[in-house]
């Protein structure tokens, strides 16, 4: 079955604008066209947009999006390769993932200790509780923001 923009991007749930500009910045060589120029997608481009959305989430640069591709049509004997470009963003990903956790644990150890002075009717409540008191889940945040070792 062959589908328009308009239906490929309805199917992938993003603005119709997104997919010309994939296919403005070279990430769709395999979409076929009429002879008016009209973009075809066919069954096998869905798969092929939802990696390219998947590497976009990751935070893959385009260029490296567009490597893959190019990759990939080549073939098999580009699998060391495309290999090498998921693994890279992969670590990347890893690394924002860990920054993110950390930022998540700031906001909980934050939360906690306004609970705990909001309870306790002052702000330095919370920071006259020893470590070994504090719940052992914020012990490493109020280390890591207080500098305490």
């Amino acid at each position: 079955m062959i589908y328009t923009v308009g239906e490929m991007a309805k199917m992938l749930d993003v603005p119709a604008s997104t997919l010309r500009y994939y296919d403005k910045e070279g990430l769709l060589p395999f979409v076929e066209r009429s002879p008016g120029g009209i973009r075809m997608f066919q069954e096998s481009d869905y798969g092929w947009l939802k990696i390219i959305s998947c590497l976009k989430k990751a935070g893959m640069p385009l260029k490296d999006i567009r490597e893959y591709i190019n990759l990939a049509l080549q073939g098999d004997e580009t699998i060391e390769q495309r290999l090498e470009l998921f693994y890279k963003q992969r670590e990347i990903l890893r690394a924002q993932m860990a920054e993110l956790q950390e930022t998540l644990d700031t906001l909980d150890y934050k939360c906690w200790y306004y609970e705990t002075a909001k309870e306790a009717g002052s702000t330095h409540a919370p920071e006259t509780i020893p470590l070994k008191k504090i719940p052992a889940k914020y012990r490493k945040t109020r280390r890591r923001l207080h500098n305490e070792d």
